[in-house]
Parts: structure tokens; C-alpha cells; sequence
């Protein structure tokens, strides 16, 4: 056993795939230690935050405040508040108006506001201009109102005697706050959802609960198909011929479609993860049962099998003393692909709508119906679900890995 476990992780191949499930797994396990939020909760009042650190406004102005006097502190400050499409839009503005197109640079932000402020009229008629154009430039230059400015912001108070507001203090552009003496911050690495949801709380849960489908999967398919391949090809006869005959029915009709009825049949209500685990489970076992009866009709006829027999043994002792050791790595390699298969089928069955109930429990795949759902991948709100893409990629390619390293140790005719 030590020098088998000691072969297996010399192959490169599996330890990598390891690695990187390990990783995944302790993530899973750690991350709710120290994650304060239950992983549906809403945090956001709005949809898609974009990653990043969150300081409450309120609280930073109580905060203690520091002068800084940066020198691009002005050019940040007015680059944000312009995207291309708005420095495009100037510049065509500029240009119907009469300025040369070479005198303008969007790129320097500054010079461009400051020829958009000198110039701008909404009552000048620019040719060709359609009047959505004009009220979009309206309420660009309602936008860019006072970007120039170098005075401060007034905050006012309302006297409790007279009613009326006061000047309370004065925020410069030279203040800034430290952020760890702001009383309430909060990270988001990966931003929030279509809810308003902590993205990177609910992938590390929906990755646990996709985990405990793929691995409940894995097994009932594992477990189905090697019963079934065992008496096939250890009993062959018309025991062999009826285990085959619903073998090969089910393996005409696609796997994923007898899985999309049974889903649909079942209704959304009553379709937890351990269900819809359990449905995969009884869905993808047929490539498993055909595997494993290939394997046992090699070692059916051999002579310690032969010994076993004249022996006089039982048939459950043989299978399970003389047979079923001999295909153990096999099973392993086979149940490891069953849990990667399984936690793919999720997500494509939750994609199209009929993954697990959406009101409990997170998984991949619903964080990606989800995300399709309210367009994340049209708006560029990349974080709602390139994170789930790329943590579904990882966990089948580091099975993929952990099994094909299996196989290099196992499989004789690919052993180094």
C-alpha cells in the first residue's frame, strides 16, 4: 500500500490536480471561518458592484482627515468621471462646432474639458445633430458641471432653532482618510450580484454544495455501475444479456436529456442538491457498468478465480475477494471522473433552469443561470460570472489531471 501511494504521487500529473483540489476543498472549509455573512445574504443595495473596497461615506467624514497634495490627484479625478464614449462624444460635438480635429486630444483631459466648458452651447446647432443627440449632450454637460472646480464641498447642517441650513465644515480636495480609521468597511473581491449578494461568499458556498453533488453523484453512479458490471461480466449468460439490454437502451438515449426529463418531471419545488445529485447519479452510471464488465470478463478466467471456484466459494466472496482488488484502481479513476461529470452536468442542467430550487442553497451552475439571466456578459460585469467559469474549470481539469496521473501509474502500457 505505501509503495502505491508512494508510486502515485511521483506522477507529476496527479500531484498538480491534487494540488490544485486540495486548494479548492480547503477554501470551501476555511473561508465560512472567517466570513461573517451567510453566503445569500444581501449586502448591496443595488446589482452588480464592482469588485472592490467599500468605505462608508458617512463614517469617513467624521474620520480623522489628512492633507496630501498629489499632483495627478486632478486628472484621476476628472478621468473618472469621463469614459471613452463620453470623450469621443465631445470631440464630435467639438468638431461639428468648428474646432479643428487635430487641436483636440482626448486623451489629455484636462485641455478637453477645458475646450468643452469654453465652448458648449445646448443651443447651438450642430448639422446633422438628431434631438436624442442633444438631450444626451445636455445631460452630459449637466454631468460634467463644475469638474474644473479646485474649491471644496460644503457640508451643511440644519440649525435645530431657525431651521435653515448651515455650514457645518468644508471637505477640501487636499482631504483624504485613512481607510483603517473608518469604522465600517467592507471588501468585496469579487463585487456583488444581480442581488446585490457578496460574489466571492456565494462562489466559495455554491463550490461546496456543487462539491457534495458531484462527490453523492459520483458515488450512486459508481456504485450502480460497478454492481451491474460485476455480475455482467462475472456471470455473462442471459444475466449479461439483460444487464446489457437496459445498458445499451440507456446508452442510445443521451444522458443529459433523460436527465432534463427527469428534472422537469420532478418540479422545482422538490429539487434539492442531494435530489438533483441523486438523479445524475441514476442517469450516468452506463459508461461505468460497460467499463467495468469489460474489466472483469479479462479476470473472470483466471486461475486464482478458477481456484476460487473449485474452492467451492460463494459468488459474493469471489467477486469481492478475488475480482473486485484486482479492479479497485480502476474503480477509484472511474469515480473520480463520476464526480467531475457530475459537477458539470449541474451547472448545464442549472444554466438552462432546472438545477436545484433557487431560494436556499447556491450552486455553480445557479450563480451562472443567474448571471445569464439579468445579462451580466452583455453589461461587462465580468465578476458576476467569470469567477464561476474559471472555478468549474478548475475542479474538472484537476480531477482530469489527478486521473490521468492514475492512469499513468496503473495502465502498464502508458507506466514510465
Amino acid at each position: 500500500m505505501k509503495h502505491t501511494i508512494r508510486q502515485v504521487f511521483r506522477s507529476g500529473k496527479f500531484v498538480v490536480g491534487f494540488c490544485i483540489f486540495m486548494f479548492i476543498l480547503l477554501t470551501v472549509f476555511l473561508y465560512p471561518l472567517f466570513a461573517k455573512d451567510a453566503p445569500l445574504t444581501i449586502v448591496g443595495q443595488g446589482t452588480f458592484f464592482p469588485p472592490g473596497i467599500y468605505v462608508n461615506v458617512y463614517d469617513s467624514l467624521s474620520s480623522p482627515k489628512y492633507i496630501l497634495k498629489l499632483d495627478d490627484a486632478a486628472a484621476k479625478r476628472m478621468a473618472s468621471k469621463m469614459s471613452e464614449e463620453d470623450r469621443l462624444a465631445i470631440k464630435e460635438w467639438l468638431v461639428g462646432y468648428g474646432i479643428p480635429e487635430n487641436e483636440i486630444d482626448t486623451t489629455d483631459t484636462e485641455k478637453l474639458l477645458g475646450q468643452w466648458v469654453n465652448n458648449y452651447d445646448s443651443k447651438q446647432k450642430i448639422p446633422g445633430m438628431t434631438n436624442a443627440k442633444r438631450n444626451y449632450y445636455i445631460r452630459l454637460n449637466n454631468s460634467l458641471e463644475g469638474i474644473l472646480a479646485t474649491e471644496g464641498a460644503i457640508i451643511a447642517a440644519q440649525n435645530a432653532d431657525t431651521g435653515t441650513l448651515e455650514e457645518a465644515d468644508t471637505v477640501k480636495q487636499t482631504d483624504y482618510v485613512n481607510v483603517r480609521e473608518v469604522p465600517n468597511v467592507r471588501l468585496l473581491v469579487l463585487g456583488t450580484d444581480n442581488f446585490g449578494r457578496d460574489v466571492l461568499t456565494e462562489l466559495v458556498s455554491a463550490t461546496g454544495t456543487s462539491l457534495i453533488i458531484g462527490l453523492v453523484a459520483g458515488l450512486i453512479a459508481t456504485t450502480i455501475g460497478l454492481i451491474l458490471g460485476l455480475l455482467a461480466g462475472y456471470m455473462g449468460g442471459v444475466v449479461d444479456d439483460v444487464i446489457m439490454f437496459f445498458t445499451n437502451i440507456l446508452t442510445v438515449i443521451p444522458s443529459f436529456v433523460l436527465l432534463i426529463l427527469i428534472s422537469l418531471s420532478i418540479g422545482q419545488d422538490k429539487r434539492g442538491p442531494i435530489t438533483i445529485a441523486v438523479v445524475i447519479g441514476l442517469t450516468f452510471w452506463v459508461w461505468t457498468a460497460r467499463a467495468v464488465r469489460s474489466q472483469v470478463f479479462s479476470l473472470r478466467n483466471r486461475d486464482h478465480v478458477n481456484l476460487s471456484k473449485l474452492s467451492g466459494h460463494p459468488l459474493p466472496r469471489i467477486i469481492l475477494l478475488d475480482i473486485l482488488p484486482f479492479i479497485a484502481s480502476y474503480v477509484f479513476m472511474a469515480l473520480i471522473l463520476q464526480i467531475s461529470a457530475a459537477v458539470l452536468a449541474e451547472a448545464a442542467l442549472s444554466i438552462i433552469g432546472l438545477g436545484p430550487r433557487t431560494t436556499e442553497t447556491p450552486t455553480l451552475g445557479l450563480m451562472m443561470n443567474w448571471a445569464m439571466i439579468y445579462q451580466a456578459q452583455i453589461m461587462g460585469k465580468w465578476w458576476a460570472y467569470l469567477p464561476v467559469i474559471i472555478t468549474i474549470a478548475l475542479i474538472s481539469f484537476s480531477l482530469n489531471l489527478m486521473n490521468t496521473g492514475l492512469d499513468q501509474v496503473y495502465n502498464p502500457a502508458l507506466r514510465e
